[in-house]
This record gives C-alpha cells, structure tokens and sequence, in this order.
C-alpha cells in the first residue's frame, strides 16, 4: 500500500512587535485547508532581519519544500531568504505577503524622525524604511491588503488614500506581483480573518512546491 503523499509545507513568518503565537489562527485555517503549517518565532526589534533570513533558511534545507507566508516585516523577511534559497539551490514555493510595505513604510520613516520614538522598530528599521524592496524575479509572489483604517501607524503616517491603519495599500503594490487582493481588515486583521486564509489557501495551492 502506497504511502500517503506529505502535505505541503507553509512557513509563516509573523511581523514586528509580534511573535509567533500571533500566526496559530492563520495557521489552524490554514492546517484545515490541507497544509502544513510551521510558524517561524524570531525576534524583530532586539536580533536584525538577516538572523530571521538565516533560521527560514535552515528551515528550508529540513524536510520537504515549502511555500513562505509573511505577516508586514514578516514578508521582507521570507523574500530575502527566498532568493537567497533558489541562489543556493534550495526549492522555494510561492511567496504570499499580508500587508507587507514593499516600497517602504511611511509609519516606519515617521517613526524615525520622531524624538522619543526612533528606537521603537529597533534593529528592524532598516528593511522597514527602505523605499523599494525587488521581488525575485525567479518566484511568483502575491500580496493580500487590507483597508480598514485601524491601528496606530496611520497617527504618524498621516496617510491620504486607502490604508490597513499601518501600511498604505500602495505600499503594497509592485509590479511583478502574481497577486494583489485587498479585503476589508487592520493591519492586524489580516492574520486573522477567514477570508485572508482562504485566499491564501487558494494561491498556495495553485503552485505545487516541487524539489
């Protein structure tokens, strides 16, 4: 009797400010949709982005292949170690950005001019300021927005179009993306709505992860 093909596997990696804990309900709906979820815990403010690059990358060379799934600072953090995967040969599936600021968080660079405050993204705020992020040109990557304005950034943002409370929606657009959908939801809604997840789901599942 033949055995059972593995599930496919998902890392997920969750935001700044954040923890792993954060990603279960994304990662339950996810596990229901017939994956197979691993959460990536790292630290955004106290260790820099590339030690977060460095433990998806290990991550990659265990087990199966795997799609990547990143929650804001999360998704800089899967493309990065992305390319850096398929440049060293490891297979890499899709890449799904939540609220990621591809072209840079505004919130972010006011956050840096801000006297009291300039400390708060810690050794994150780099990545978060840069003003463009490339996607690998290798891999499809997708991206799901949000628009309900709820959460802190858009009181340093000041944003004047469509906006999750944190990233503007035009932050999340590049061209080159295989996807870009925008629900109804914050910043944080994102990681925990139902419709996210099956949209996820869905995109991930288009794209078998081959060796």
């Amino acid at each position: 009797m033949n055995a059972s093909p593995p599930l496919p596997r998902v890392l997920l990696l969750h935001g700044i400010w954040m923890r792993g804990i954060t990603l279960r309900p994304l990662a339950r709906r996810l596990a229901l949709a017939g994956f197979a979820p691993e959460i990536i815990d790292y630290h955004s403010l106290m260790q820099p982005p590339e030690m977060a690059v460095a433990r998806v990358l290990r991550a990659l060379q265990t087990g199966e292949p795997a799609h990547l799934v990143g929650h804001s600072l999360g998704g800089l953090v899967a493309l990065e170690a992305a390319r850096q995967a398929h440049d060293a040969g490891i297979a890499v599936g899709r890449v799904l950005c939540l609220g990621t600021p591809l072209t840079g968080s505004a919130a972010a660079r006011a956050l840096g001019q801000h006297r009291l405050l300039r400390y708060g993204l810690g050794q994150s705020a780099a990545i978060l300021q840069a003003e463009r992020h490339a996607l690998p040109s290798e891999l499809e990557v997708g991206m799901i927005a949000g628009s309900r304005q709820l959460g802190l950034g858009q009181y340093f943002a000041h944003f004047s179009d469509s906006n999750d409370g944190t990233v503007a929606v035009a932050e999340t657009r590049l061209p080159g993306l295989a996807l870009h959908r925008v629900f109804p939801v914050s910043h944080n809604g994102l990681i925990l709505s139902p419709e996210v997840a099956a949209t996820a789901a869905r995109f991930l599942a288009e794209a078998p992860v081959r060796p």
